[in-house]
Protein backbone atom coordinates (compact mmCIF):
# COMPACT_ATOMS: atom_id res chain seq x y z
CA UNK A 1 0.00 0.00 0.00
CA UNK A 2 2.89 2.64 0.70
CA UNK A 3 4.55 2.07 -2.37
CA UNK A 4 1.49 2.21 -3.91
CA UNK A 5 0.57 5.64 -2.76
CA UNK A 6 4.50 6.56 -3.60
CA UNK A 7 3.70 6.10 -7.27
CA UNK A 8 0.56 7.76 -6.92
CA UNK A 9 2.58 10.64 -5.40
CA UNK A 10 5.51 10.66 -7.88
CA UNK A 11 2.66 10.63 -10.73
CA UNK A 12 1.08 13.26 -9.52
CA UNK A 13 4.22 15.65 -9.16
CA UNK A 14 4.61 14.75 -12.59
CA UNK A 15 1.30 15.91 -13.52
CA UNK A 16 1.44 18.94 -11.73
CA UNK A 17 5.01 19.96 -12.76
CA UNK A 18 4.15 19.49 -16.47
CA UNK A 19 1.17 21.81 -16.08
CA UNK A 20 2.07 25.59 -17.01
CA UNK A 21 2.11 27.73 -14.70
CA UNK A 22 -1.11 30.24 -16.57
CA UNK A 23 -3.43 26.85 -16.96
CA UNK A 24 -7.22 27.56 -16.28
CA UNK A 25 -7.45 24.68 -13.80
CA UNK A 26 -10.67 25.48 -12.06
CA UNK A 27 -11.84 25.28 -15.74
CA UNK A 28 -10.61 21.57 -16.17
CA UNK A 29 -12.86 20.25 -12.54
CA UNK A 30 -15.95 22.07 -13.95
CA UNK A 31 -15.65 20.21 -16.83
CA UNK A 32 -14.96 16.91 -15.04
CA UNK A 33 -16.92 16.97 -12.14
CA UNK A 34 -20.07 18.29 -15.13
CA UNK A 35 -19.21 14.81 -17.01
CA UNK A 36 -19.51 12.99 -13.50
CA UNK A 37 -22.82 14.68 -12.63
CA UNK A 38 -24.55 13.10 -15.40
CA UNK A 39 -23.13 9.77 -14.92
CA UNK A 40 -24.46 9.30 -11.67
CA UNK A 41 -26.75 11.29 -12.14
CA UNK A 42 -28.24 8.46 -15.23
CA UNK A 43 -27.34 6.30 -13.14
CA UNK A 44 -29.36 7.10 -9.97
CA UNK A 45 -32.48 7.73 -12.07
CA UNK A 46 -32.51 5.14 -14.67
CA UNK A 47 -33.89 1.81 -13.93
CA UNK A 48 -34.26 -1.35 -16.01
CA UNK A 49 -37.07 -3.82 -14.65
CA UNK A 50 -38.12 -6.81 -15.97
CA UNK A 51 -41.82 -7.40 -17.62
CA UNK A 52 -43.65 -10.72 -17.58
CA UNK A 53 -42.86 -11.58 -21.50
CA UNK A 54 -39.16 -11.84 -19.66
CA UNK A 55 -37.91 -8.30 -21.63
CA UNK A 56 -36.76 -5.14 -20.20
CA UNK A 57 -38.43 -1.71 -20.29
CA UNK A 58 -36.98 1.71 -18.81
CA UNK A 59 -38.77 3.27 -15.84
CA UNK A 60 -37.37 6.05 -12.82
CA UNK A 61 -37.75 6.28 -8.97
CA UNK A 62 -39.35 10.13 -10.29
CA UNK A 63 -41.77 8.52 -11.84
CA UNK A 64 -42.49 6.35 -9.03
CA UNK A 65 -41.63 8.93 -6.03
CA UNK A 66 -41.39 12.11 -5.46
CA UNK A 67 -39.26 12.65 -2.67
CA UNK A 68 -36.02 12.01 -5.09
CA UNK A 69 -36.50 14.79 -7.15
CA UNK A 70 -34.02 17.11 -5.21
CA UNK A 71 -30.96 14.57 -6.67
CA UNK A 72 -31.64 15.58 -10.01
CA UNK A 73 -30.94 19.55 -9.02
CA UNK A 74 -27.69 17.94 -7.63
CA UNK A 75 -26.76 15.44 -10.96
CA UNK A 76 -27.91 17.71 -13.65
CA UNK A 77 -24.80 19.46 -14.75
CA UNK A 78 -24.96 20.01 -18.02
CA UNK A 79 -25.18 23.72 -17.96
CA UNK A 80 -21.54 23.54 -16.11
CA UNK A 81 -20.30 21.62 -19.13
CA UNK A 82 -21.89 24.17 -21.52
CA UNK A 83 -20.37 26.89 -19.20
CA UNK A 84 -17.14 25.81 -19.59
CA UNK A 85 -17.85 24.29 -23.59
CA UNK A 86 -18.51 27.99 -24.73
CA UNK A 87 -15.17 29.34 -22.47
CA UNK A 88 -12.58 27.12 -24.25
CA UNK A 89 -14.54 27.35 -27.81
CA UNK A 90 -14.11 30.87 -27.61
CA UNK A 91 -10.73 31.21 -25.84
CA UNK A 92 -9.48 28.63 -28.45
CA UNK A 93 -11.30 30.11 -31.71
CA UNK A 94 -9.62 33.40 -30.72
CA UNK A 95 -6.24 31.70 -30.02
CA UNK A 96 -6.36 29.69 -33.18
CA UNK A 97 -7.17 33.56 -35.28
CA UNK A 98 -4.14 35.04 -34.04
CA UNK A 99 -2.13 32.25 -34.78
CA UNK A 100 -3.66 32.40 -38.87
CA UNK A 101 -5.47 29.11 -38.40
CA UNK A 102 -8.20 29.17 -40.69
CA UNK A 103 -11.83 28.36 -39.36
CA UNK A 104 -12.33 25.03 -41.22
CA UNK A 105 -9.04 23.68 -39.60
CA UNK A 106 -9.87 24.74 -36.24
CA UNK A 107 -13.72 23.80 -36.21
CA UNK A 108 -12.35 20.17 -37.99
CA UNK A 109 -10.12 19.25 -35.17
CA UNK A 110 -12.52 20.02 -32.39
CA UNK A 111 -15.17 18.14 -33.96
CA UNK A 112 -13.11 15.44 -34.91
CA UNK A 113 -12.23 14.88 -31.18
CA UNK A 114 -15.41 14.76 -30.08
CA UNK A 115 -17.12 12.20 -32.85
CA UNK A 116 -13.90 9.91 -32.99
CA UNK A 117 -15.03 8.13 -30.14
CA UNK A 118 -18.39 8.22 -30.69
CA UNK A 119 -18.13 5.66 -33.87
CA UNK A 120 -16.53 3.03 -31.46
CA UNK A 121 -20.06 2.98 -29.35
CA UNK A 122 -22.26 3.12 -32.36
CA UNK A 123 -20.16 0.16 -34.23
CA UNK A 124 -20.33 -1.80 -31.49
CA UNK A 125 -23.97 -1.53 -30.48
CA UNK A 126 -24.62 -2.30 -34.40
CA UNK A 127 -23.43 -5.27 -33.70
CA UNK A 128 -24.87 -6.04 -30.04
CA UNK A 129 -28.54 -5.11 -30.92
CA UNK A 130 -28.07 -7.35 -34.87
CA UNK A 131 -26.93 -10.37 -32.38
CA UNK A 132 -29.22 -10.04 -29.72
CA UNK A 133 -32.08 -9.84 -32.48
CA UNK A 134 -31.01 -12.78 -34.43
CA UNK A 135 -30.97 -14.45 -31.31
CA UNK A 136 -34.40 -14.10 -30.45
CA UNK A 137 -34.41 -10.91 -28.03
CA UNK A 138 -37.52 -9.07 -27.98
CA UNK A 139 -37.82 -6.25 -29.96
CA UNK A 140 -39.10 -3.89 -27.43
CA UNK A 141 -36.07 -4.51 -25.47
CA UNK A 142 -33.29 -4.70 -27.52
CA UNK A 143 -35.06 -0.94 -28.33
CA UNK A 144 -35.25 0.27 -25.16
CA UNK A 145 -31.38 -0.91 -24.33
CA UNK A 146 -30.29 1.24 -27.49
CA UNK A 147 -32.68 4.53 -26.63
CA UNK A 148 -29.81 4.15 -23.72
CA UNK A 149 -27.34 4.48 -25.29
CA UNK A 150 -27.94 6.58 -27.82
CA UNK A 151 -30.57 9.24 -25.13
CA UNK A 152 -27.26 11.05 -23.89
CA UNK A 153 -25.55 11.54 -27.61
CA UNK A 154 -28.42 14.56 -28.51
CA UNK A 155 -26.53 16.90 -26.57
CA UNK A 156 -23.23 16.22 -28.15
CA UNK A 157 -24.97 17.37 -31.17
CA UNK A 158 -26.52 20.36 -30.14
CA UNK A 159 -22.33 20.74 -28.51
CA UNK A 160 -21.25 20.37 -31.75
CA UNK A 161 -23.30 22.85 -33.49
CA UNK A 162 -22.95 25.27 -30.95
CA UNK A 163 -19.17 24.70 -31.09
CA UNK A 164 -19.03 25.10 -35.39
CA UNK A 165 -20.96 28.65 -34.25
CA UNK A 166 -18.43 30.17 -32.03
CA UNK A 167 -17.38 33.07 -34.33
CA UNK A 168 -21.45 33.84 -34.53
CA UNK A 169 -22.15 33.34 -31.25
CA UNK A 170 -19.05 34.37 -28.65
CA UNK A 171 -20.07 38.09 -28.40
CA UNK A 172 -23.91 37.15 -28.14
CA UNK A 173 -25.58 38.27 -25.04
CA UNK A 174 -27.20 35.84 -23.14
CA UNK A 175 -30.24 37.64 -22.65
CA UNK A 176 -31.15 36.81 -25.93
CA UNK A 177 -30.93 33.11 -26.17
CA UNK A 178 -33.03 33.30 -22.84
CA UNK A 179 -35.56 35.49 -24.67
CA UNK A 180 -36.65 32.93 -27.13
CA UNK A 181 -36.71 30.21 -24.76
CA UNK A 182 -39.32 32.92 -22.58
CA UNK A 183 -40.85 33.57 -25.86
CA UNK A 184 -41.49 29.92 -26.69
CA UNK A 185 -42.56 28.33 -23.62
CA UNK A 186 -45.13 31.39 -23.01
CA UNK A 187 -46.59 30.81 -26.54
CA UNK A 188 -46.33 26.81 -25.94
CA UNK A 189 -47.70 26.65 -22.24
CA UNK A 190 -49.67 30.48 -22.09
CA UNK A 191 -51.41 30.34 -25.93
CA UNK A 192 -51.64 26.83 -26.30
CA UNK A 193 -48.70 26.55 -29.22
CA UNK A 194 -47.95 23.55 -30.35
CA UNK A 195 -45.65 21.24 -28.86
CA UNK A 196 -42.88 20.94 -31.36
CA UNK A 197 -42.20 24.70 -31.16
CA UNK A 198 -40.54 23.49 -27.81
CA UNK A 199 -37.67 21.90 -29.98
CA UNK A 200 -36.50 25.66 -30.26
CA UNK A 201 -35.47 25.82 -26.90
CA UNK A 202 -32.81 22.41 -27.62
CA UNK A 203 -30.23 25.03 -28.86
CA UNK A 204 -31.66 28.19 -27.50
CA UNK A 205 -31.57 26.79 -23.64
CA UNK A 206 -28.34 25.66 -24.27
CA UNK A 207 -26.92 28.45 -25.87
CA UNK A 208 -27.49 30.68 -22.27
CA UNK A 209 -24.73 28.94 -20.52
CA UNK A 210 -22.55 28.53 -23.62
CA UNK A 211 -22.50 32.21 -24.21
CA UNK A 212 -21.71 32.89 -20.39
CA UNK A 213 -18.66 31.13 -21.15
CA UNK A 214 -17.74 32.50 -23.54
CA UNK A 215 -17.86 35.76 -22.11
CA UNK A 216 -16.54 34.50 -19.25
CA UNK A 217 -13.03 33.70 -21.51
CA UNK A 218 -13.24 37.92 -22.12
CA UNK A 219 -12.48 38.95 -18.56
CA UNK A 220 -16.54 38.98 -17.53
CA UNK A 221 -17.66 37.74 -14.11
CA UNK A 222 -14.10 38.33 -12.80
CA UNK A 223 -15.95 40.06 -9.47
CA UNK A 224 -17.88 38.01 -6.93
CA UNK A 225 -20.61 40.42 -7.93
CA UNK A 226 -21.71 39.20 -10.80
CA UNK A 227 -21.79 35.85 -10.01
CA UNK A 228 -23.77 36.26 -6.90
CA UNK A 229 -25.74 37.95 -8.84
CA UNK A 230 -26.55 35.43 -11.21
CA UNK A 231 -26.83 32.10 -9.09
CA UNK A 232 -29.04 34.23 -6.38
CA UNK A 233 -31.50 35.50 -9.44
CA UNK A 234 -31.35 32.19 -11.43
CA UNK A 235 -31.87 30.49 -7.70
CA UNK A 236 -35.17 32.64 -7.19
CA UNK A 237 -36.85 32.33 -10.77
CA UNK A 238 -36.48 28.76 -10.54
CA UNK A 239 -38.42 28.38 -7.21
CA UNK A 240 -40.91 30.73 -8.66
CA UNK A 241 -41.52 28.37 -11.70
CA UNK A 242 -42.01 24.91 -9.98
CA UNK A 243 -43.85 26.93 -7.07
CA UNK A 244 -46.10 28.76 -8.95
CA UNK A 245 -45.83 28.48 -12.61
CA UNK A 246 -46.50 24.87 -12.48
CA UNK A 247 -42.71 23.60 -14.05
CA UNK A 248 -42.08 20.05 -13.10
CA UNK A 249 -39.58 20.15 -9.53
CA UNK A 250 -37.09 17.66 -11.09
CA UNK A 251 -35.09 18.39 -13.47
CA UNK A 252 -34.18 15.39 -15.90
CA UNK A 253 -36.98 13.82 -17.69
CA UNK A 254 -39.08 11.56 -16.18
CA UNK A 255 -41.06 8.65 -17.85
CA UNK A 256 -44.48 9.15 -18.50
CA UNK A 257 -44.57 12.76 -17.56
CA UNK A 258 -46.75 15.53 -19.26
CA UNK A 259 -44.22 17.84 -19.11
CA UNK A 260 -40.14 17.52 -18.98
CA UNK A 261 -37.62 19.97 -17.91
CA UNK A 262 -34.82 18.61 -19.92
CA UNK A 263 -36.59 17.75 -23.19
CA UNK A 264 -37.10 19.93 -24.56
CA UNK A 265 -34.97 22.63 -22.27
CA UNK A 266 -37.92 24.84 -20.14
CA UNK A 267 -37.08 28.29 -18.68
CA UNK A 268 -37.37 26.64 -15.08
CA UNK A 269 -34.04 24.29 -16.68
CA UNK A 270 -32.91 27.81 -18.28
CA UNK A 271 -33.65 29.30 -14.92
CA UNK A 272 -31.83 26.95 -12.98
CA UNK A 273 -28.83 26.23 -15.22
CA UNK A 274 -28.01 30.09 -14.58
CA UNK A 275 -28.24 29.80 -10.78
CA UNK A 276 -25.29 26.36 -10.95
CA UNK A 277 -23.09 28.64 -13.12
CA UNK A 278 -22.58 31.78 -10.84
CA UNK A 279 -21.93 29.21 -7.96
CA UNK A 280 -19.41 27.81 -9.98
CA UNK A 281 -17.85 31.00 -10.96
CA UNK A 282 -18.36 31.88 -7.40
CA UNK A 283 -16.32 28.96 -6.31
CA UNK A 284 -13.07 29.34 -8.54
CA UNK A 285 -10.87 30.76 -5.88
CA UNK A 286 -11.68 28.03 -3.50
CA UNK A 287 -11.05 25.12 -6.56
CA UNK A 288 -8.23 27.08 -7.61
CA UNK A 289 -6.25 26.34 -4.33
CA UNK A 290 -7.40 23.00 -4.15
CA UNK A 291 -6.34 22.34 -7.49
CA UNK A 292 -2.71 23.31 -6.44
CA UNK A 293 -2.17 20.13 -4.76
CA UNK A 294 -0.60 17.81 -7.07
CA UNK A 295 -3.04 14.36 -5.77
CA UNK A 296 -6.16 16.79 -6.49
CA UNK A 297 -4.93 17.92 -10.18
CA UNK A 298 -3.30 14.79 -11.15
CA UNK A 299 -7.15 13.35 -10.71
CA UNK A 300 -8.78 15.71 -12.67
CA UNK A 301 -6.27 15.87 -15.36
CA UNK A 302 -7.07 11.93 -15.71
CA UNK A 303 -10.48 12.48 -15.92
CA UNK A 304 -10.47 15.05 -18.41
CA UNK A 305 -8.33 13.35 -20.78
CA UNK A 306 -10.97 10.58 -20.53
CA UNK A 307 -14.17 12.48 -20.33
CA UNK A 308 -15.32 11.00 -23.78
CA UNK A 309 -14.66 7.71 -22.71
CA UNK A 310 -16.48 8.00 -19.27
CA UNK A 311 -19.67 9.20 -20.97
CA UNK A 312 -20.39 7.72 -24.06
CA UNK A 313 -19.90 3.99 -22.14
CA UNK A 314 -21.45 4.57 -18.50
CA UNK A 315 -24.83 3.89 -19.77
CA UNK A 316 -23.00 0.36 -21.08
CA UNK A 317 -21.38 -0.35 -18.16
CA UNK A 318 -24.90 0.05 -16.33
CA UNK A 319 -26.93 -2.01 -18.43
CA UNK A 320 -23.82 -5.09 -18.50
CA UNK A 321 -24.07 -5.24 -14.92
CA UNK A 322 -27.63 -5.29 -15.31
CA UNK A 323 -27.52 -8.18 -17.64
CA UNK A 324 -25.20 -10.15 -15.89
CA UNK A 325 -27.46 -10.01 -12.70
CA UNK A 326 -30.47 -11.24 -14.62
CA UNK A 327 -28.08 -14.77 -15.08
CA UNK A 328 -28.62 -15.17 -11.45
CA UNK A 329 -31.79 -13.76 -10.73
CA UNK A 330 -34.31 -11.68 -12.10
CA UNK A 331 -35.85 -9.57 -8.95
CA UNK A 332 -32.58 -8.04 -7.72
CA UNK A 333 -32.99 -5.24 -5.46
CA UNK A 334 -31.80 -1.98 -7.07
CA UNK A 335 -30.94 -3.53 -10.77
CA UNK A 336 -34.42 -5.15 -11.50
CA UNK A 337 -36.82 -4.11 -9.16
CA UNK A 338 -39.52 -1.74 -9.44
CA UNK A 339 -37.78 1.94 -8.34
CA UNK A 340 -40.58 2.33 -5.84
CA UNK A 341 -39.48 2.76 -2.12
CA UNK A 342 -36.35 3.84 -0.62
CA UNK A 343 -35.10 0.93 -0.27
CA UNK A 344 -34.24 0.85 -4.35
CA UNK A 345 -32.32 3.94 -3.80
CA UNK A 346 -30.42 2.41 -0.72
CA UNK A 347 -29.67 -0.46 -3.04
CA UNK A 348 -28.96 1.38 -5.37
CA UNK A 349 -26.35 3.66 -3.98
CA UNK A 350 -24.67 0.02 -3.18
CA UNK A 351 -24.19 -0.67 -7.18
CA UNK A 352 -22.42 2.64 -8.33
CA UNK A 353 -19.17 0.71 -7.55
CA UNK A 354 -19.86 -2.18 -8.98
CA UNK A 355 -21.03 -0.11 -12.32
CA UNK A 356 -17.79 2.53 -11.61
CA UNK A 357 -15.79 -0.98 -11.93
CA UNK A 358 -17.96 -1.83 -15.18
CA UNK A 359 -17.12 1.55 -16.69
CA UNK A 360 -13.45 1.12 -15.92
CA UNK A 361 -13.28 -2.17 -18.23
CA UNK A 362 -15.09 -0.05 -20.73
CA UNK A 363 -12.31 2.56 -20.42
CA UNK A 364 -9.20 -0.01 -20.73
CA UNK A 365 -11.25 -0.93 -23.82
CA UNK A 366 -12.03 1.89 -25.56
CA UNK A 367 -10.02 4.29 -24.40
CA UNK A 368 -7.80 4.49 -27.15
CA UNK A 369 -10.73 5.91 -29.14
CA UNK A 370 -10.67 9.08 -27.73
CA UNK A 371 -6.97 9.41 -27.64
CA UNK A 372 -5.65 7.21 -30.73
CA UNK A 373 -1.99 6.95 -31.25
CA UNK A 374 0.10 9.07 -33.34
CA UNK A 375 1.07 8.28 -36.64
CA UNK A 376 4.73 7.82 -37.54
CA UNK A 377 5.09 10.60 -39.26
CA UNK A 378 4.03 12.58 -35.92
CA UNK A 379 5.96 10.53 -33.51
CA UNK A 380 9.22 11.67 -35.75
CA UNK A 381 9.05 15.29 -35.48
CA UNK A 382 12.17 16.68 -34.12
CA UNK A 383 9.56 19.01 -31.30
CA UNK A 384 8.04 15.68 -30.28
CA UNK A 385 11.12 14.08 -29.52
CA UNK A 386 12.97 16.88 -28.25
CA UNK A 387 10.25 17.40 -25.82
CA UNK A 388 10.07 13.87 -24.75
CA UNK A 389 13.47 13.44 -24.27
CA UNK A 390 13.32 16.82 -21.86
CA UNK A 391 10.82 14.76 -19.60
CA UNK A 392 13.96 13.66 -17.46
CA UNK A 393 16.22 16.60 -18.12
CA UNK A 394 16.67 19.26 -15.24
CA UNK A 395 13.67 21.51 -14.40
CA UNK A 396 15.21 24.76 -16.34
CA UNK A 397 15.48 22.62 -19.26
CA UNK A 398 12.21 20.76 -18.89
CA UNK A 399 10.23 23.67 -18.71
CA UNK A 400 11.86 25.82 -21.60
CA UNK A 401 10.89 22.45 -23.69
CA UNK A 402 7.38 22.48 -22.19
CA UNK A 403 7.38 26.08 -23.49
CA UNK A 404 8.18 25.49 -26.86
CA UNK A 405 5.33 22.75 -27.64
CA UNK A 406 3.31 21.70 -24.67
CA UNK A 407 1.01 19.47 -26.18
CA UNK A 408 3.63 16.35 -27.37
CA UNK A 409 4.75 15.76 -23.36
CA UNK A 410 4.62 12.17 -22.52
CA UNK A 411 4.20 11.64 -19.21
CA UNK A 412 4.05 8.12 -17.83
CA UNK A 413 0.93 6.97 -16.07
CA UNK A 414 -0.36 4.09 -14.02
CA UNK A 415 1.23 0.56 -15.48
CA UNK A 416 0.47 0.01 -19.13
CA UNK A 417 -0.69 3.68 -19.28
CA UNK A 418 0.51 6.66 -21.11
CA UNK A 419 -1.28 9.55 -20.25
CA UNK A 420 -0.24 13.25 -21.44
CA UNK A 421 -1.21 16.23 -19.17
CA UNK A 422 0.04 19.26 -20.46
CA UNK A 423 -2.12 18.38 -23.91
CA UNK A 424 -2.95 21.98 -23.11
CA UNK A 425 -5.98 21.54 -25.40
CA UNK A 426 -6.45 17.59 -25.61
CA UNK A 427 -7.48 17.92 -21.93
CA UNK A 428 -10.86 20.28 -22.14
CA UNK A 429 -11.48 19.59 -25.68
CA UNK A 430 -11.74 15.80 -26.16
Amino acid sequence: MLRLSARWSALAERFDRATPADRNRPVDALRALAILGVVLGHWLVTALTTTAEGGLRTTSPLAHQPWPAPLSWVFQTLAVFFLVGGHVAARGHASARARGIPYGTWVGQRLGRLFRPVAAVLGLWGLAAGGMLLGGAQVDTVMTLLELVWSPLWFLLVFAVLTAATPLVARLSPVWPAAVVLAVDAWRFGFGGPEWIGWVNVAAGWLVPYTLGAAWSRGAYAGRRPALLLCSGGAAATVALVVWCGYPASMVGVPGAAVSNLNPPTLAAVAFGLAQCGLVLLLRAPLDRALRRPRVWAVVALVNLSAMTVFLWHQTSMMAVTAVGLLFSSDVPGLHTTPASASWVVARLLWLPVFAAALAVCWAAFRCYEHPRPTRRHRARPTAAAVGGADLAPSPVRAAALRQAPATVPVPGPRGVRVRPTAVEEITHA
